[in-house]
């Protein structure tokens, strides 16, 4: 994490998400803009977090990790989005893992100021209950697909969503180039199953194998497959 030094940047992404609404008094002076890089972990399950993060440049995955070693995806955070609003209410250690899969920007507040100025701030809490509401109801629908929706569903997702966009022939293109092991068990299944699940979308022409990554070739099929899932 890196803390930028450039308020007229900070201001502009207050001011784009309205952000001062949020709050009844001016918090101005107590927010900081954050840069993660892609990859970094912007929090870590169990551990303690120091600020309470407002995602508004880039994007993110959330997983868990489950008592037998492994990991489950539970929703990609893209747009403005809250981040550790759970554990300034209630005080506890991070609940899930949150990882940049972009480069990052953050307006965070500080927990000892949350804790001094926000938790008694009735328009806040209001706001922290509309964005738990949300994550519950996100929570329930992820849990039904992770159990009901074929994995070319979650795959087609996955790689729609992370995929790093590049230029190829002067045109965007997405690449997926990831280890196939983490992603088999964030999307809770067999590493076989993803390889074959892979295999069959480059016989269908969706995918082209480049290397040890994979290339988007039909955009549009990929888009209805994922079916804006884990949203």
């Amino acid at each position: 994490m890196l803390r930028v030094k450039d308020p007229e940047k900070l201001m502009e992404y207050v001011r784009r998400y309205k952000m001062n609404n949020i709050f009844t008094e001016d918090m101005s002076p107590y927010l900081e803009l954050l840069f993660y890089r892609k990859n970094e972990f912007m929090v870590k399950e169990g551990e303690e977090i120091s600020y309470l993060l407002f995602l508004v440049d880039g994007k993110a995955k959330v997983f868990t990790s489950l008592s037998n070693g492994k990991s489950l995806l539970l929703c990609f955070y893209q747009g403005f989005k809250v981040l550790g609003d759970l554990e300034a209410v209630d005080r506890v250690k991070a609940v899930t893992n949150v990882q940049a899969i972009a480069d990052t920007y953050c307006v965070g507040i500080s927990y000892r100021n949350v804790r001094q100025f926000l938790l008694e701030d009735a328009k806040f809490l209001r706001y922290v209950c509309t964005s738990l509401g949300g994550k519950l109801s996100r929570c329930s629908k992820n849990s039904s697909i992770n159990l009901l929706y074929p994995l070319e569903n979650r795959l087609a997702s996955y790689i729609y969503t992370t995929g790093e966009r590049v230029t190829r022939l002067n045109k965007t293109a997405i690449c997926f180039d990831e280890n196939l092991t983490e992603i088999a068990e964030l999307l809770g299944t067999s590493y076989r199953h993803l390889l074959r699940t892979l295999s069959d979308f480059c016989d269908r022409k969706i995918l082209k194998k480049e290397g040890s990554s994979y290339l988007v070739i039909e955009d549009e099929t990929l888009m209805e497959l994922s079916a804006d899932l884990y949203k």
